[in-house]
């Protein structure tokens, strides 16, 4: 069977209230033999930041010389990307006879992202991964991630984000995303509004986990940034430096969390440096420059986040006279996303992205600023060529559109 097949199927098997729900997968697991038992796990929940953790956090434990398992979403150009060892995309045929080996053992029918997490650990078993982190898909407590027995947690932050499964307020949110704390195992946070933070104790308390709050200066402060490199330079209290391959505005507080977990598992800061210098985090804040051409990638989706990469945008040379390249989802508050971005931007192309949950014309320009104009294009692929003709491009507000461009760039670099 094809992987186009499989996964055109597995994307027949989304939408909320379907599933097998936790025990339904536990079930499942144990019938393929618990895969999710034959290797450490690191498990990462948060409203914005999972991913960036996460792909640091796998890129130390690979300097350190484990044999590592990344589970990430979304994709942003193939749906391979979501299930990676020692930072390489499966095969498309791994991909293919992981999930086939799912399907031969359910019985009650998963949805989609608990096709893809049972299929992520059962190749990771395969692989012979030492290590595996795994980014939650949405929340925590219910989420599929949360069938393991992690060795450490993370909680990177709390926002407002899929309100209408999760809660309409920061604390109730926060309590779904304290969800995968476990009994005696010890988690990480980055700094969360005060509501959040109180439910993040309670549940640690609750569950007996040792907890830390980590803040910038344990152990690095935000130094420089260098956009000839495109990366961060940080600084620790006695003033040596380390290199972060990426830029953003909340990669510095990243980059605490990963190195004080890191320092729990025991991680020599050789081990950490390299991982540091050498990351690279494809859709978050990614600037590619391609024939004199200047293009921004971010996949900020919500309102914390939006907030977030304009205000790191406006500390950058790609702010000015750039064109605006967006499109959302209809699950998202895109009506704050366009206040947000539109006073930052002369020029403005809204496209729909390319998926089932995206949001049109119909959806978008009701939630337009009042007087605002924008170009509207319903194809992306016309969309982006309409923004490529411009000198300076951002791109945001969805993942799946940031993958579209992004792929569309390094073709365009093949021909």
């Amino acid at each position: 069977m094809s992987f186009k097949i499989v996964f055109d199927y597995i994307l027949t098997r989304s939408g909320v209230g379907c599933g097998a729900g936790l025990d339904g997968l536990r079930s499942l697991l144990e019938r393929l033999g618990n895969p999710q038992e034959r290797f450490k796990i690191i498990h990462v929940a948060g409203t914005n930041g999972k991913g960036s953790v996460s792909i640091l956090a796998a890129r130390v434990l690979q300097e350190a010389g484990y044999k590592t398992g990344l589970f990430v979403s979304p994709h942003l150009c193939d749906p391979c990307e979501r299930i990676q060892v020692d930072g390489v995309p499966v095969s498309k045929q791994e991909f293919t006879d992981a999930v086939l080996q799912v399907f031969q053992e359910e019985e009650q029918e998963l949805n989609f992202f608990e096709i893809l997490t049972a299929a992520a650990l059962c190749h990771f078993a395969r692989a012979g991964v030492q290590y595996a982190v795994l980014e939650t898909g949405l929340g925590g407590r219910k989420d599929p991630t949360n069938v393991c027995s992690p060795t450490a947690c993370v909680i990177t932050s709390i926002g407002l984000d899929h309100m209408h499964l999760l809660g309409s307020s920061l604390s109730q949110i926060a309590r779904e995303k304290a969800g995968i704390i476990k009994p005696g195992v010890p988690c990480f946070s980055g700094t969360v509004n005060p509501s959040a933070r109180e439910e993040i104790k309670k549940s640690a308390k609750e569950k007996h986990a040792p907890l830390r709050f980590i803040g910038e200066g344990e152990p690095f402060y935000e130094y420089a940034f260098d956009f000839v490199q495109n990366q961060t330079v940080l600084r620790t209290k006695d003033g040596k430096e380390w290199t972060l391959g990426v830029l953003g505005q909340r990669q510095g507080i990243n980059a605490c969390v990963v190195y004080q977990l890191a320092k729990y598992l025991k991680i020599e800061d050789d081990a950490i440096a390299r991982a540091f210098a050498r990351v690279r985090l494809p859709g978050r804040f990614e600037v590619i420059n391609r024939s004199g051409q200047t293009f921004v990638l971010d996949g900020a989706h919500n309102a914390q986040a939006v907030e977030l990469f304009l205000e790191f945008l406006s500390k950058t040379p790609y702010a000015q006279d750039a064109t605006l390249l967006c499109g959302f989802m209809k699950d998202k508050d895109y009506k704050k996303l366009l206040s947000l971005l539109c006073p930052r931007f002369k020029d403005i192309i809204i496209t729909v992205p390319s998926v089932k949950r995206g949001a049109g014309q119909k959806e978008v320009f009701p939630s337009l600023p009042r007087g605002v104009k924008v170009r509207f294009f319903k194809e992306p692929s016309r969309a982006i060529a309409e923004a490529c003709k411009a000198k300076k491009v951002v791109c945001t507000g969805s993942f799946y559109l940031v993958g579209l461009l992004r792929q569309k760039l390094f073709e365009r670099t093949k021909k």
